[in-house]
């Protein structure tokens, strides 16, 4: 079990040894170097009721984020189909909902089938949802549900009222109980310590099993959104997180998502050394645009890194 004060000596190191320390272990669970690459699709866009202060899509922030209805299936699938011949091996659909309601399970279920008949390794967030409808969810063929926690416990509160952080908890629970994968992570740069990041990577790593999936997000700062002036974290000091998550979470992929766009080639090359290893592929992130797909696979051409290939 970490603890934050154990986490906070790893950050203090010299960034060269944190890194070779970071790499020694990413080489030993992760032998040859590859990317996995997910895409991830807005399905339902806007409207929520939440206040999360870095969300463009909460309905009570002006963003110019207009509400629309969910995607019908032939759409999905197409978006998923493009995705795959992209070159992508895992498709994620998001849904702007506080919580799932029973009467879109059996739609979302299809949507995850027919996504599964593609090949490709499927992951939805959808909000919070029940044990049962985590088990419906799961028969459908769902592989991964993404549900963040966002930052630590301390600083949550003050980013996020309309849902606690044991609300988050319990979802991650239902989705672990009813045997389908957890990919959780949080988002850096919303103005938090270095002790808030110890504190989220402390709860992550505590988790037993740990996520199979870890997304560390860059703020993106959006304008109407209370975090709109937030000044950026510091390069170096998200690579720092980078390699202490690695240390913390050996067998997690751990994913560079929301951010990307703005970041050098230099400073992703430096995050992939720290042991980032899966990317969110494509051009859009939800509503914000992601870093270019072609400059991303020249990248990894450049650094000599193979793209994963589905495992299904």
């Amino acid at each position: 079990m970490w603890s934050v004060a154990e986490v906070m000596q790893l950050y203090e190191q010299p960034f060269p040894d944190l890194l070779y320390q970071a790499q020694t272990v990413h080489k030993q669970y992760f032998p040859v170097a590859t990317m996995q690459l997910s895409t991830l699709l807005n399905i339902k866009v806007g409207g929520c009721p939440e206040d999360c202060h870095y969300c463009p899509q909460a309905a009570r922030y002006h963003t110019g984020v207009k509400a629309e209805k969910l995607l019908d299936r032939e759409t999905v699938k197409e978006k998923a189909s493009i995705a795959k011949t992209a070159g992508a091996t895992r498709f994620c659909m998001g849904a702007a909902w506080r919580s799932l309601k029973d009467r879109d399970v059996p739609v979302l279920a299809k949507l995850i089938e027919e996504v599964k008949s593609l090949g490709l390794e499927t992951c939805i967030t959808v909000g919070m949802l029940t044990n049962q409808q985590a088990c419906v969810l799961k028969e459908a063929g769902l592989d991964y549900y993404n549900h963040n926690i966002d930052s630590s416990p301390e600083y949550y509160e003050k980013i996020i009222t309309t849902r606690t952080y044991e609300d988050r908890l319990q979802t991650l629970q239902h989705v672990r109980d009813a045997g389908i994968k957890v990919c959780c992570g949080g988002i850096v740069g919303m103005g938090e310590s270095r002790e808030d990041r110890a504190g989220m990577l402390v709860v992550l790593a505590n988790f037993n099993p740990q996520p199979e999936s870890v997304p560390i997000n860059q703020l993106i700062p959006i304008k109407g959104t209370p975090l709109q002036d937030t000044s950026p974290l510091d390069n170096f000091e998200f690579v720092r997180t980078i390699a202490v998550a690695r240390l913390m979470l050996p067998c997690s992929r751990l994913r560079l998502s929301a951010g990307r766009a703005s970041m050098s080639d230099e400073l992703q090359a430096l995050c992939f050394l720290a042991g980032a290893n899966s990317i969110h592929y494509g051009e859009k992130l939800l509503i914000t645009d992601n870093a270019d797909a072609v400059n991303d696979r020249t990248l990894l051409q450049r650094l000599g890194i193979q793209e994963e290939m589905c495992a299904l």
